[in-house]
């Protein structure tokens, strides 16, 4: 099943996705409205199907007529993974860790699909890493590995669109990879049973402006989804809705020389195969 949230002038809505790529959807205010995708993914996959059920007894949604948004608006956790495919690490100069990088978004700075990327006041270095989202849909803490795919409800895509100077200012990445309208998350949530497990096998790629920026197969993460998952959750319990950022490829404008840096009037665009394509122009903040 695939999904994607939106607003129009009816308000937010949500519609699911036809094999045939037409959007078929419901707004909040209509009677059979079945709930925002959260509340879904929290109620479980039975959930998921009536509601997908439901919406494909609403109205056709032209995506491009209305105002796609994050699948999840606000998770309760936004865990992102750094250095975690090899020939990234080599480019940015770390060491390969033994354990996965960790950090945290805030969901704040989250925009959605075709929704203005902003370069800020504050730096030129508006940098893209298009990456793979976990969508956890059963909650648990110590969860062992050969079981940690069952609690993925399903994928999406992220552009953890980095301001590299402010990175860089202390060891801590925080204000680097969290400034306002910098996250781009979506357009579509796909379940898991969709996919190949843990999306091994496919494809993941960023385009600018046309050009193939980074391409990588989900298979050359370090640390695979039930990984993530598993050592994750040694020290923190997974709640439904929470978000994992798998992490970026190689091929960064910031290993780049020159650099290759974001600037007002690209065009960005993150595709993992058989998931969809998240596309957003690039802005100056005034």
């Amino acid at each position: 099943m695939r999904f994607a949230a939106y607003k129009d002038e009816k308000g937010p809505g949500l519609a699911a996705i036809r094999s045939d790529g037409a959007y078929i959807g419901l707004s909040e205010t209509d009677a059979k409205f079945p709930g925002d995708l959260a509340k879904l993914i929290d109620l479980g996959a039975s959930a998921l199907g009536k509601a997908h059920e439901a919406l494909l007894g609403g109205r056709v949604i032209d995506p491009s007529k209305v105002q796609l948004v994050p699948p999840i608006a606000r998770p309760g956790k936004v865990i992102c993974v750094g250095l975690n495919y090899r020939d990234h690490s080599a480019e940015s100069g770390f060491k390969q860790p033994d354990y996965p990088t960790l950090f945290g978004r805030f969901s704040s700075g989250f925009i959605g699909h075709n929704a203005p990327m902003v370069r800020p006041k504050a730096s030129v270095e508006l940098d893209y890493e298009g990456e793979l989202v976990a969508v956890i849909g059963k909650g648990g803490r110590h969860i062992p590995l050969d079981t940690a795919l069952d609690h993925v409800a399903g994928y999406s895509i992220f552009n953890d669109g980095s301001i590299r100077d402010y990175q860089f200012k202390s060891p801590q990445w925080t204000v680097g990879k969290n400034f306002d309208d910098t996250g781009s998350f979506g357009p579509v949530f796909v379940t898991a049973d969709e996919l190949p497990a843990g999306c091994r096998g496919l494809k993941l790629e960023t385009r600018l402006n046309g050009v193939t920026v980074q391409s990588a197969m989900i298979d050359d993460m370090v640390f695979d989804v039930a990984t993530l998952i598993s050592t994750i959750s040694e020290a923190m319990a997974f709640e439904a809705g929470d978000i994992i950022v798998t992490g970026t490829p190689s091929g960064v404008g910031l290993a780049r020389k020159p650099p290759l840096y974001m600037k007002a009037g690209d065009v960005v665009e993150v595709e993992v195969e058989r998931i969809g394509i998240l596309r957003n122009p690039v802005i100056d903040e005034v």
